[in-house]
């Protein structure tokens, strides 16, 4: 028998792909049970409400989207730049591209999160914690952008995702490319030579 660890992460990587195949209506504690294909009930037995249910997602999309330590091992050591900033970009997006179902299901709680309060707190609270993170990793690994800089790309892979993952407006097109002129757009030569002045 599964470990209890092992069992839930099985329900909550089975709720991410019900979330993601049927929206957020079809995300029940039935409905889990029937993906992970386990005994009716089990799902109840782990996460006795909805909204627990919905946090356990939460924390398995940021385990499934953190990168790896091979990741963050092979980037180590290089110049601090514009080029190893998009990089980090790049991999953010691969990973996203690469585990489809987990950005649905994101989108999906966000979209949801509209019409639910509860699950906007929620949200909104991981959310904030996981850009602090990303402002902190930039800000340690002296890499160029603040805040703000950093809040943008947030909103521009956002939209990437969505787009690639949905109706792509170019289909053609590679997210490395457009993350390549995002980087150059909001972080020119010279607004990467004003902030890392500005750091000193």
């Amino acid at each position: 028998m599964a470990r209890n660890d092992d069992r839930r992460q099985l329900l909550a990587d089975a709720g991410l792909n019900l979330l993601a195949g049927e929206g957020a209506r079809g995300l029940t504690h039935r409905g889990v049970d029937r993906v992970a294909g386990v005994p009716l009930g089990t799902t109840s037995n782990y996460f006795r409400t909805r909204e627990a249910l919905i946090s356990a997602l939460v924390v398995r999309i940021g385990e499934r989207l953190t990168p790896s330590t091979e990741d963050l091992a092979a980037r180590s050591g290089r110049p601090a730049d514009r080029e190893l900033f998009a990089d980090y970009l790049r991999d953010i997006v691969r990973r996203l591209m690469q585990n489809p179902e987990v950005a649905l299901a994101l989108i999906e709680l966000r979209l949801e999160s509209s019409r639910r309060p509860e699950i906007a707190a929620l949200l909104a609270d991981w959310r904030r914690r996981a850009f602090a993170a990303d402002v902190d990793f930039n800000t340690n690994a002296g890499l160029p952008g603040g805040p703000e800089e950093i809040a943008l790309f947030h909103y521009a892979i956002d939209g990437l995702i969505l787009d690639h993952l949905t109706t792509p407006l170019l289909p053609e097109s590679s997210t490395d490319e457009a993350i390549d002129a995002l980087v150059t757009g909001l972080l020119p030569p010279s607004r990467e030579l004003c902030l890392e002045e500005g750091n000193e």
